[in-house]
């Protein structure tokens, strides 16, 4: 295998979990109190053992992890931010199908890391891929259910 590819592969998705958690996060803050903040703050936790899993991979794999690629993700976040949403200033439930909708596009890319990992066999020893696998199947049926719900609450 070319560990150097696979760090580069490795470093996108470790990106991408990095504005996972600060999405799911935000997306917690915003709607606490309610169904959708108490399920993104769960989702949030397990984005982020998701992220810790594979920075040990990472790690014992020996690739290098690349903090300008992190730091760029999180800029890029934040950036999203500024997505018009119907109101001045604040959130709206537009801000919440966009930001569920961009969840459902990072929880589909780790899952697509997770499976292309499984087929490079012994290089994931250690790690249940199958059970990563499984998870973020069940991220996204449950991030589907939120968006869907939420659409239906911004657009009635």
């Amino acid at each position: 295998m070319d560990l150097k590819l696979l760090g580069i592969y490795l470093n996108d998705h470790l990106a991408g979990s990095v504005v996972g958690v600060r999405l799911a996060r935000r997306i917690a803050k915003q709607n606490e109190g309610s169904h959708y903040g108490s399920e993104a703050a769960r989702l949030a936790e397990e984005i982020e053992q998701d992220m810790d899993t594979l920075e040990r991979l990472m790690d014992r794999l020996e690739v290098r992890k690349k903090k300008f690629r992190q730091v760029a993700a999180a800029a890029t976040e934040m950036a999203g931010r500024l997505k018009p949403n119907g109101k001045m200033v604040g959130y709206s439930p537009l801000s919440r199908v966009i930001e569920l909708e961009g969840l459902t596009i990072g929880i589909a890319g780790k899952l697509e890391l997770w499976q292309s990992l499984k087929a490079t066999g012994e290089k994931v020893d250690g790690v249940d891929v199958d059970r990563l696998i499984e998870r973020a199947e069940d991220q996204q049926g449950r991030v589907r259910e939120l968006r869907l719900q939420a659409a239906r609450e911004a657009f009635a």
